[in-house]
């Protein structure tokens, strides 16, 4: 297990928004828990990505654990172009790359995905969802980031999408700051 200083960043370059990225976006489904050692030679190599990460805690028999991992397990996204595409399969560590037909709604499901954990939401993984209310958040750090809502026990959850990949993070939120969208 990694000590916390030895996880890669969740976007490389750091200092830059993933839209700020150029080149062409394709998704990695990594080999078996190979996705923080892809990102740590994505950096050696200056090729740019997003590795959406969260952290689980759990307890065992008097210890607590906390892990930082990955939101969408087996999968890395990364920006770039032919060359670096290449420079990635060489890495060994990719089972199959996944070409990025609508580059622009990938590009928008990941940048909310971005914003709520650079304002810190405490995202975790949660099922893909066929249909649902379509809302937005209205105030506060997650503005304007648009998912479906859910009800979760005695909690109300934003579940924010990928669909290429058929899977989807949420992140709790106050029923008060959303509105609903017309979906037609």
């Amino acid at each position: 297990m990694l000590k916390v200083s030895e996880n890669p960043p969740i976007i490389w370059p750091e200092a830059e928004s993933i839209c700020d990225f150029a080149g062409q976006w394709w998704v990695a489904h990594t080999r078996s828990r190979n996705e923080k050692a892809l990102a740590h030679d994505l950096i050696r190599k200056n090729i740019s990505y997003f590795l959406p990460m969260s952290w689980k805690v759990r307890r065992r028999s008097r210890r607590t654990i906390r892990s930082f991992l990955p939101l969408f397990s087996g999968y890395l996204f990364f920006c770039g172009e032919e060359n670096q595409r290449v420079e990635l399969l060489r890495t060994n560590r990719v089972a199959n790359l996944i070409e990025v037909k609508n580059q622009q709604k990938l590009l928008d499901e990941l940048v909310q995905i971005e914003q709520a954990l650079r304002a810190g939401a405490p995202l975790r993984p949660h099922k893909h969802i066929k249909a649902g209310k379509q809302c937005r958040v209205m105030a506060g750090p997650l503005t304007d980031l648009q998912g479906i809502v859910v009800k979760a026990k005695n909690a109300t959850r934003l579940v924010l999408q990928i669909d290429m990949l058929g899977q989807a993070a949420s992140v709790e939120i106050d029923i008060d700051m959303l509105e609903f969208l017309d979906n037609g």
